[in-house]
């Protein structure tokens, strides 16, 4: 990775509020924005279509031409055969498959270059479970945003949501292929009781100082 080029990772559970913080802080920064969880995703909705869950078959799936991924400061968008599938990312099918394909060691290895090609001028906010300790591990700046399951389940507003979050927290922290954990570098914060505004401003605080 460029060390010319200035890259942010926003890692952590589910609903600790990455993707939002994510989003507005690549727009202050006018820097691109990826979502790294796109791409086993969009790679989940090709496992569908080809109805296959094969290590070997899912590699080659992710690596063929009918697979495109694109980010730009407005986020991250999927392509499968030239349609946008990205408004089908968070259907609950596709988040379970997802969930079981993510899990496999040669599907991770064979997406890191494809989400490495996004480290471009002038700069990269990419958000997911392990960018700063995997897929980014270079990057100026790490930060791992959590939060109490409470918080996180009230913010999904679901009766379920707890006990799903609850669920992933352990599948994504416990898996042996890049499994969700901070950083050793990482600034870890909580926003149980903190506002969208309140964390994107001491991110952008803490970035725009290194910058300097």
């Amino acid at each position: 990775m460029s060390k010319k080029v200035f890259v942010v990772t926003i890692d952590g559970p589910a609903g600790g509020g990455k993707s939002t913080v994510s989003a507005r802080l690549a727009q202050k920064l006018k820097f691109q924005f990826l979502t790294t969880g796109a791409f086993y995703r969009g790679l989940a909705l090709m496992s569908i279509k080809h109805k296959t869950e094969d290590a070997v078959k899912l590699v080659k799936l992710a690596t063929s031409p009918g697979f495109e991924v694109k980010a730009n400061v407005q986020g991250t968008t999927v392509f499968i055969d030239g349609e946008d599938v990205t408004g089908h990312l968070h259907d609950e099918k596709t988040a379970q498959v997802a969930s079981r394909i993510s899990a496999i060691a040669e599907v991770r290895e064979a997406l890191l270059e494809p989400q490495r090609q996004f480290v471009k001028p002038p700069g990269l906010v990419a958000e997911g479970r392990d960018c700063g300790t995997v897929v980014f591990p270079e990057a100026q700046v790490k930060i791992y945003l959590t939060a109490s399951l409470d918080a996180r389940a009230q913010r999904r507003q679901t009766v379920e949501a707890k006990e799903s979050l609850a669920s992933r927290d352990h599948a994504d922290s416990s898996r042996k292929a890049a499994p969700m954990v901070a950083a050793k570098d990482a600034i870890i914060i909580d926003t149980s009781t903190m506002s969208i505004e309140e964390v994107v401003e001491q991110i952008e605080k803490t970035v725009r100082q290194k910058l300097a």
